[in-house]
C-alpha cells in the first residue's frame, strides 16, 4: 500500500466531516486543515526529551527490585522488550511502573523462575527501527526466550504506509522466532482516546490506527507470533478514566495505563512460554465493542491494581 494511503484516509475523513455538516463541497478545505493539524500534532507529540526509567536486571520470584545484570548472575528466562516509547515506559515516574518490569516481575512470580529483563525499545521509534533493535540484540548476545513488541503509534503520526509498517513488524517477529524466541505483540492502540489530538484529525488517526492494528495482527500470526489487540481491549477503560490512565503529557499512558496493558499481555506471554496457571487464556475479540464505545460515556469507578501484593500470580482470576 503506497504512502499516499494516509492521505486517502485523511481525505475520506474530511469528506465525512464535511458531509456531516452539510458542506460536502468543503471536503478539500477540511482535508487541508486535517493535514495542517497532523503536522502540528506530530510536532507536539514528538517533542519530548524525557528518558524512561532504567529497568533492566534479573527479577526473582516475590522480589520488587532486580538484581543488577552481570555475566555471572544466573537466570532461567530472558525477556526482551522492543518497540517505541510505550515499550520503554515513557510516562512512568519509576522503574517499578515500566511495562517491561511489570511483565518480568509477573512472569517471575507466575513461573517461579528468575527472569532477566533487557530493553531494546527506543522512544520515538517506528516499525522502521525494529530491524536495528533486533540487530542490536544479536550484537549483544543470543536471542531471548521471549520478546514483547509494542509499536505502531509513531507509524500513524508519521503517516507511514500501513502495509510497509506491518511488513516490517512481521519481519522482526520472524527473525526473533527463527532464533527460538516466543514473541508477543501488542498491536497499535486506539488513538481515538487521545484527547490531546484535536478533532477532526482524531477521527482520521483512529481509523488509520485500527487498520494498522489489524494488519499488524495478521503479520504477527503469519510470522508465528501472538498478537494482543490493545485497541479492542483498552479503549473502554481509557475512555472512562482518561485522567487516571494517561500521564501528564496527555498522550503516553500513566503507571495505571501501563499496568492495565500488562494485565492483558501477561497471560498470553506466560501461556506461550508454558508457565501460565491462571486458567484459560482469554480469546482476543475478533470484532470489538470499542468502536461502539468510542464516544465518552459515564465514567466508571477505579479498578483494582494489577499487582495488589508481592505475589503477582494471585491476580490470575482478575485478568481478562
Amino acid at each position: 500500500m503506497p504512502r499516499t494511503s494516509w492521505r486517502a484516509a485523511a481525505l475520506a475523513g474530511a469528506t465525512a466531516v464535511a458531509a456531516g455538516s452539510g458542506a460536502g463541497g468543503a471536503s478539500w478545505l477540511t482535508y487541508t486543515y486535517l493535514m495542517r493539524q497532523a503536522t502540528e500534532a506530530r510536532g507536539v507529540i514528538g517533542r519530548t526529551w524525557a528518558k524512561p526509567p532504567e529497568a533492566d536486571g534479573v527479577y526473582l520470584p516475590g522480589a520488587q527490585s532486580p538484581v543488577p545484570w552481570r555475566r555471572d548472575v544466573p537466570f532461567d528466562l530472558h525477556l526482551m522488550i522492543f518497540g517505541d516509547s510505550t515499550a520503554a515506559g515513557l510516562g512512568c515516574a519509576s522503574a517499578a511502573e515500566v511495562p517491561g518490569v511489570l511483565l518480568a516481575r509477573a512472569l517471575a512470580d507466575e513461573s517461579r523462575r528468575r527472569v532477566r529483563l533487557s530493553t531494546k525499545a527506543i522512544a520515538g521509534a517506528t516499525s522502521r527501527g525494529l530491524a536495528g533493535q533486533v540487530d542490536a540484540m544479536y550484537v549483544a548476545g543470543p536471542p531471548p526466550d521471549a520478546a514483547v513488541i509494542l509499536v505502531g503509534v509513531n507509524d500513524v503520526t508519521a503517516k507511514q504506509s500501513l502495509h510497509r509498517s506491518a511488513q516490517r513488524l512481521g519481519s522482526a517477529v520472524h527473525r526473533l522466532r527463527a532464533g527460538g524466541a516466543v514473541v508477543v505483540v501488542g498491536t497499535c492502540p486506539d488513538l481515538g482516546v487521545v484527547g490531546a489530538i484535536p478533532q477532526p484529525l482524531r477521527t482520521v488517526v483512529r481509523t488509520w490506527g485500527r487498520q494498522l492494528a489489524r494488519a499488524q495482527a495478521a503479520a504477527t500470526r503469519a510470522a508465528g507470533g501472538h498478537p494482543v489487540p490493545l485497541a479492542d481491549l483498552l479503549t473502554p477503560e481509557f475512555l472512562s478514566a482518561p485522567d487516571r490512565l494517561f500521564s501528564a503529557d496527555g498522550f503516553h499512558p500513566s503507571a495505571a495505563g501501563y499496568e492495565l496493558a500488562a494485565r492483558h499481555l501477561l497471560p498470553v506471554l506466560a501461556a506461550a512460554l508454558g508457565h501460565w496457571a491462571g486458567g484459560p487464556v482469554p480469546e482476543p475479540p475478533l470484532t470489538s465493542a470499542a468502536a461502539r464505545l468510542w464516544l465518552p460515556r459515564t465514567r466508571r469507578g477505579p479498578r483494582e491494581r494489577l499487582f495488589p501484593g508481592p505475589a503477582v500470580g494471585t491476580v490470575a482470576g482478575e485478568i481478562g
